[in-house]
């Protein structure tokens, strides 16, 4: 039986590439990814067992822009190592001035998430969960 063993890699299509490669590439920078390659049309990062790319959309592609509640994307979660790096990925957003819409919270039984957007409206998620289940506090 095929059995999947991990997700390899995420791609998505941004509506100004330049733009969102600059948000991608200081978020990622403060997630600890580096880059894994660029091509003149597509960026992607890793942090050795997450994958993340970019590329421009196509003319077509820009005229329909992202709208949360479409059927497609909906979030992309990122899984942290503690509450705190939450808070801190928070306060990094602020910093930068990225438009969160749902703050750092407990948003189910020991899941502790802050929501934001990226250029385009994509919704991310930095999320810890179990976390207060762990002897250590680290999950």
């Amino acid at each position: 039986m095929v059995q999947v063993v991990g997700i390899d890699h995420l791609v998505i299509r941004v509506s100004d590439f330049e733009r969102s490669k600059a948000f991608y590439d200081r978020l990622f920078t403060f997630l600890g990814f580096e880059v894994l390659g660029e091509y003149g049309d597509a960026i992607g990062w890793t942090n050795g067992k997450t994958r993340f790319w970019i590329g421009e959309a196509d003319e077509e592609g820009k005229k329909h822009p992202h709208r949360i509640g479409n059927i497609g994307f909906h979030h992309y979660a990122f899984e942290l190592r503690s509450r705190k790096d939450v808070d801190d990925l928070e306060a990094f957003l602020k910093r930068e001035n990225v438009p969160i819409v749902d703050p750092a919270a407990e948003y189910y039984e020991d899941y502790y998430a802050v929501f934001f957007l990226d250029p385009d409206g994509l919704k991310l998620e930095g999320m810890k969960y179990g976390e207060r289940g762990s002897a250590d506090g680290d999950g």
